[in-house]
Parts: structure tokens; sequence; C-alpha cells
């Protein structure tokens, strides 16, 4: 088997694996910072462990805006260092890294005033150009800035306001399946050796006295599918657990490491019909910044920026969530978007670093950058940051574990590799862009079918074709969601370690948000694709089927509800199909 599969045989083989011959660092944390972690040390020739207690990008990395940016608005704070980093890794991801994945998306920035904003705008629009081209070693991976006119932009993106603008600018920053991102993540990681396992929780740290210190020198790892603790011993351990940060390195020692705030996000999903447009939409809010983001069958509007001090496995939309994204959103649209209108919602908790030994603040005024930090001997934690630099995170956390178990030697010995090392789908991911049209005409599907693919699966489009050519009946569309194939629904359990109803509809085929219903009309036909790759009876399935209606039931009752607190009790109703530890 490849060693990039992911699924049910090679999980259960990873914890064995790890449990018996302990691994030079084990990761905490499944999301995109841990799995890019998980790459780095893998991908240097470390023998590497990465265990995540729900599905792979089980918390904030699957909740985002989906964009992969510099961050536009750090420069109105003067963060430079910070923007130019960003977009670095923009322009590597879109280029090298992940060109399957991530995509050059075109926003314009309304202007208000004839003179002073499209000044002030322009000259900030123009350094990002700048920084972005200085990242890239003098060529940037997007267009540059472009003006327009009021009635230029009308016509670019005719669901504009008359009243909502003057003239604008279009900028480019570019958009992702963040979801997607985590799981090729872990599968590259995994291709160079990397032992991987959803579903496991880390529920205690094993700590030896050395030297008169104690240090932590390896986990126990609880199996949530099983309930079996395994030990595994490991030469450092990094905690890439973001929200919950500081619960998962208080197991170790209350006495030190990172303090994080949790900030709710929200979003909307509306057709793509609904809103006449060819570029996306950004605005600076008084709180944070609001994007109008067009994907192919629908669009995606947020966000916003709220402290959340409820359940941290569920946050929740709640109807004020929803009034605040649709008022800004029709203050610049003509569509007049109503609740009618919306397909799906999700919320999200964005990680936000804080001094340990301050409280909480305004969380749209913390930092986003990233920090590690050493819990106790063997032990560090990493937070902040955001999707756009986990590489960058990745590579620092690395370092810092190399330098505390070997000196600035051993990162010499172990230099980072990731700037070069495409994720799974990436490598020739061109020269099969290059035989879509022939691919189309030979399957007798459309060129937009044919695209769906190479843009979710890349250079790994010849399986899914033999997958096909095997059963045929894996080449017809699902019959409630016909912008996928139910080979599609194999390829989540054989390849990327779908385990379970919800992996699949959440983070693979994601009818979670593309669906009023949240998929669960899809529901009954996508279980029994995956049962008889995963041995479920007709009672599992049904559990299955039931577990996940609820869950469906109970967030959609949340949205009618008008505080956090409210909300997250009406979602916490409803059992998980694997319980946390």
């Amino acid at each position: 088997m490849p060693l990039n599969r992911l699924n049910r045989t090679q999980r259960e083989q990873a914890l064995e694996s790890m449990s018996k011959e302990g691994v030079d660092v084990l990761v905490v944390g499944g999301g995109v910072t841990g799995a890019g972690i998980a790459l780095d040390a893998a991908s240097r020739g470390m023998r590497v462990a990465i265990v995540e207690a729900q599905d792979w990008a089980g918390g904030t990395s699957q909740w985002s805006s989906k964009l992969v940016h510099g961050g536009l608005r750090y420069l109105y704070q003067f963060n430079f260092a910070l923007v130019a980093e960003a977009l670095k890794e923009r322009g590597l991801l879109l280029t090298r890294t992940a060109p399957h994945l991530v995509k050059a998306q075109p926003f314009l920035w309304p202007l208000k005033t004839p003179v002073v904003e499209r000044s002030y705008s322009a000259v900030g629009v123009g350094m990002y150009d700048m920084l972005a081209q200085f990242g890239g070693g003098g060529h940037s991976a997007v267009p540059s800035q472009r003006h327009y006119t009021k009635d230029g932009a009308r016509e670019l993106f005719p669901d504009i306001r008359e009243d909502a603008l003057i003239g604008a600018i279009r900028f480019y920053d570019a958009r992702v399946d963040d979801a997607r991102l985590v799981i090729d993540l872990v599968r590259t990681a995994a291709e160079y050796g990397a032992l991987a396992a959803s579903r496991a929780q880390v529920v205690d740290y094993i700590k030896e006295y050395k030297g008169g210190d104690e240090r932590v020198t390896g986990a126990i790892v609880r199996d949530l599918e099983t309930g079996k603790d395994i030990e595994v011993q490991a030469g450092y351990v990094i905690n890439a657990t973001g929200v919950w940060t500081e619960r998962t390195q208080d197991l170790a020692t209350r006495n030190g490491g990172l303090q994080v705030l949790a900030s709710k996000g929200i979003h909307i999903v509306i057709p793509k019909d609904r809103i006449d447009g060819q570029t996306g939409i950004f605005l600076r809010t008084e709180k944070s910044v609001l994007f109008i983001i067009p994907w192919d069958r629908y669009w995606v509007i947020g966000t916003t920026d709220t402290e959340w001090t409820e359940d941290l496995v569920h946050p929740v939309t709640t109807s004020e969530d929803i009034d605040y994204i649709l008022e800004h959103a029709n203050s610049v649209l003509a569509s007049n978007l109503t609740r009618d209108d919306i397909i799906g919602t999700y919320a999200g908790l964005r990680p936000l670093l804080q001094p340990k030994s301050k409280g909480s603040g305004e969380s749209a005024k913390v930092s986003r950058e990233h920090t590690v930090a050493e819990v106790m001997p063997g032990l560090c934690a990493i937070a902040g940051g955001k999707l756009t630099t986990y590489r960058v995170m990745a590579e620092d956390a690395v370092d810092f574990a190399l330098e505390r178990t070997g000196g600035k030697d051993a990162v010499k010995a172990h230099p980072c590799v990731t700037e070069q090392t495409p994720l799974v789908g990436a490598a020739a991911y061109a020269a099969w862009q290059a035989q879509r049209d022939r691919i189309a005409a030979d399957q007798g599907w459309t060129t937009e079918r044919v695209q769906h693919l190479l843009d979710r699966y890349g250079d790994e489009l010849p399986d899914i074709l033999e997958m096909v050519e095997q059963d045929t009946d894996l080449g017809t569309p699902l019959e409630k969601a016909p912008a996928y194939l139910r080979a599609e629904v194999v390829f989540a359990v054989t390849h990327e370690g779908a385990i379970h109803l919800e992996d699949v509809l959440r983070k693979r085929v994601r009818l979670d948000f593309e669906q009023r219903d949240r998929g669960a009309a899809a529901g009954e036909e996508i279980a029994r694709l995956m049962a008889p790759l995963l041995d479920w009876d007709d009672a599992t399935v049904q559990r299955e089927l039931d577990l996940y209606r609820e869950r469906t039931e109970a967030e959609l009752a949340a949205e009618a509800t008008h505080s956090d607190a409210v909300a997250s009790a009406e979602r916490l109703k409803v059992e998980d199909i694997v319980p946390l530890a």
C-alpha cells in the first residue's frame, strides 16, 4: 500500500508502530499547524508521529474563510514583516507546493471617497503587490492592482450597489479548501514516513526525572475508536492544538506555556446564481473585515470576530451572527440577500495568542503572529499565526525541538526542505491540467467535471480514473449531490482517512455547508458506498445516518437562537459519533 494513503488499516498500523518503537517527535494536533509540523519533521528524516483527537482538520482548520492571503489589513497596523512573510508563503502555495488546491482570487475594494481613500488605498495595495514580488524573488504569482471607475467596477460586479462606491481597486489574493489542504499535508507527511492517526487523543504525558529535572518523554494516547490506551515514547513532544493549547499543555504542568483566546468567526454560504459578480469583494468593517468570496457553485461571506467562552469542540452560528453578516453584505450588494438565500453556515474558532500572565482582551486587536514556547523540558507549544503561514510555523517548531534535543548543530544537520516539497497531487498537476480536454472526451464528461477533479486531486486524477475503469458505477454522480462522483466517496475512505459519515460530509465531499440540509439527503447513498469499505453492518449504517441527521437538526436549531450560550446548549444535546475523552 502506498505510504500516502490514509485509511483504517494504515491508522491501526500507525498506532501499533508508534507504540512499539517510539518516535523522535510526537505532534499533538492534526490541524494545519500540526500537519505542517509533521511534514516538516518527516521530510528532514526524523521519525514522526502525529495524533488528532477528532478527524483531520477537526477544529479551526476546517472553518476558516478559506483564503490564502497576506493580510492586507495588517499593513494598516504597520505589521510589514507579517504581511511579507504571508505573501511569500502565498506564492509558494500557488506555484510550487499546492497549485492544485490554491487558486488566485481577485477582489474588488470599493472606494467611497474620490481622492483621499483612493490614494491611501492605492499606496497600501501597491505595497502589498511590492511585498509579494519581493517574496517571490522579483516575480508575483498574481497580477498587480488595477483601478476602476464606478462604471468599470459595476461592469465587473453588476450586483454592487450604486451608492456603495465611487470607484474601486482590484487586487489579488488566493482561496483554498482548508480541510483538504490539511488532509494533503498529513498524507504527504505519511509519504515521508510519518505515523498518522486521527481519533487518537493525548490524555496524559509520560514524565521521567533525568539529571534531577522532570522531563516529558512521551504521551498516553487513547484510541477513541476502541478506548484502548497506548504509550508513545518520544524524544520531543510538540503541542499544536490551537484553541485547545492550554488544556493539552496543562496535562503536563500548569506552571508554564501559552495562553490562547478563542475568537469565533462565522460565515454564510449563498448560491452562486444569487449574486452577479466576476470577482470577490473586500470590505473593512468596524470590527474586522468582510469577504464576499466566489466559488464554483456558491459564495462564502464572512466573517465575525467575537470572543467565545462556550464548548470548544462545537462552535455554532447564532441568529445575531447571521444578521451581522447579512447587514454588512447588503451594504454593498444590490442583491438584497435574505435568510431564505442562505444554503449553509459555519462557525470556527481562531486561536489568538495572549501573554500568559495577562487576561483576555479585545480579540480583534490581538496579534496573529505565532510563538513557540517550552512548557517544560521535552514539551513545547506553538500557537497564533494563521493558515497561510503554517509552513513557517512548522519550521520554527521543528527547529525549536531540534535545538532543545541536539543544539544548533542539529538544526544545521537537518535543514528545513518544505519550500521545495510539493504536496500530494501537486508535482505533475500542470501536466495533467494539459490533458483536461482529452480526459473529458475519453470519459464523456464535461471539462468542468474534469477541472473539478483536477483541482481536488491534482496529479492523483489517474487514481480516480482507475477506480472508474474498474467499476463504471463509480463514475456516476451522486444522486443528491451531482457535483461529486461516487468515486470521490470511495477515495475519501481509501486514501484520505475518512472513517465516519461525517468525515466525508464535512471535510471531503463538503456538503455540510453546500446544502441547506447539510448533506443529509445524500447521506444514505454515501453511507452505503462507505459500508463495504469499513465493514459496516446495517445497524452501523443507521447509527451513522441518525447521528448525522441529529447533529444537522441541532445546528439548525442553534441558528435560531440569540446567544452563544443558548446556541451551544442546543448543539450539545446531540452526542458525538466519537466522544472525546
